[in-house]
């Protein structure tokens, strides 16, 4: 198959929405082929503990994108 190479500043963001959709349905075909590193079980068993204890502190998307967005603005100053 020929490689398409094109200019993401040329491209709308609807043309890039769906070129990252059209990626993620074909990186997904195949994820047994990705291995999860031994840390994601280990984390994943962990929250599962945390959860179970009663123990978890959840907030709605807003807050956490918010959060974030903090987070990381104080990172980079």
């Amino acid at each position: 198959m020929p490689a398409t190479v094109f200019s993401l500043k040329k491209m709308s963001r609807p043309d890039k929405l769906r070129a990252m959709e059209a990626l993620w349905v074909d990186l997904s075909q195949d994820d047994a082929a990705v291995k999860s590193p031994a840390w994601h079980l280990a984390t994943l068993k962990e929250t599962e503990r945390i959860v179970a204890a009663g123990r978890a502190k959840f907030s709605d998307w807003t807050e956490a994108k918010q959060r974030l967005r903090r987070k990381t603005a104080r990172a980079r100053s």
